[in-house]
């Protein structure tokens, strides 16, 4: 019998409701191809479409609990005010209702639109005051403005009051260098992750507001090869930092990160930089660069590792938020 699996932090569904589809600007449904074209970009994996389908996958893998969230061709990051919240709303009533036919399988990460500030905070207190806390955003918001800055504070006081969790996903990045050999995810995505950590670090975000619980796809990016880099920038005063905040060794150690690094040794230099007891089990599910086949891709791992990774730290982690296991 395969290993348990108690908790999928990372999981993705992009829900189909006809009739709200048909009202959405920029985005049609094929039904009967079972594709999704989204400002012209096309989307046709169709188990990313089929709730059905992750619920088998989770019985095939004997995995008890996942979060779902918004995959990054929904991100939509052009959109601003009432097409921006629209959109959000779409996506989470849909996973919303995934999650409440789920029997308690399932949780939706509420969708934050970055690329609007002041509609992710409205979202934010929406679903806050129905007493949700678990939320997903892009790592980035689509153009030059960063996590870091002040149009964000409102959210981080929310979410942190709360206790709120969140999980940050890359999304596209805009080095135009990135566009041969599908480096735009093989390199583009851990990229975006860690300029997001980076700003979260430097401008003080996760030391101001210690009570949000914050979880990173992709094993945190590339911070795992640059933490240490950060902190000797921090110790030196490198110019633009400010030596008053709390150092990056102070508020790295309390970042939650996902396993996908698809090496051992990786996945050993992300447990030294967050923390033996910071990585829970993420498959990405249903996209093929993540841990699709969790047993046989992590076969190898070292035992312990893989109870980490599967029952301990994700067990921790759902104590922690009160999600029933």
């Amino acid at each position: 019998m395969t290993e348990a699996i108690k908790l999928d932090v990372h999981a993705h569904l992009i829900p189909v409701l006809e009739e709200r589809l048909s009202e959405m600007e920029g985005v049609d449904w094929d039904g009967a191809a079972e594709a999704m074209n989204i400002d012209g970009h096309k989307v046709a994996i169709k188990p990313i479409f089929r709730p059905d389908a992750l619920r088998r996958w989770m019985d095939e893998n004997n995995v008890a609990h996942a979060f779902v969230s918004a995959p990054p061709p929904l991100y939509r990051q052009h959109l601003r005010g009432t097409a921006s919240r629209a959109w959000a709303d779409y996506i989470n009533d849909g996973l919303w209702g995934v999650a409440a036919n789920s029997n308690g399988r399932i949780s939706a990460l509420i969708h934050l639109p970055t690329e609007d500030p002041d509609v992710a905070l409205d979202v934010a207190r929406e679903h806050l005051r129905r007493g949700h806390r678990l939320f997903a955003m892009p790592a980035g918001t689509g153009d030059d403005r960063t996590l870091g800055m002040e149009i964000f504070e409102r959210l981080w006081v929310v979410l942190d009051a709360a206790k709120a969790f969140v999980f940050f996903h890359p999304g596209e990045c805009g080095d135009g260098r990135l566009k041969s050999f599908y480096l735009t995810n093989l390199l583009g995505n851990p990229y975006e992750s860690t300029v997001a950590l980076g700003h979260l670090v430097f401008a003080g975000v996760l030391e101001r507001y210690p009570n949000m619980t914050p979880c990173f796809a992709h094993g945190g990016g590339l911070l795992p090869m640059v933490a240490g880099r950060f902190q000797r920038g921090y110790e030196t005063a490198r110019p633009g930092l400010d030596t008053t905040r709390a150092a990056p060794s102070h508020v790295i150690p309390r970042i939650y990160v996902d396993c996908i690094c698809h090496d051992e040794a990786a996945s050993a230099l992300s447990e030294a930089t967050f923390g033996e007891d910071q990585v829970v089990f993420g498959s990405d599910w249903p996209f093929p660069m993540g841990l699709v086949e969790p047993h046989s891709q992590l076969e190898a791992y070292e035992p312990e590792r893989r109870k980490r990774y599967f029952q301990t730290n994700p067990g921790s982690l759902l104590s922690c938020l009160e999600v029933k296991e």
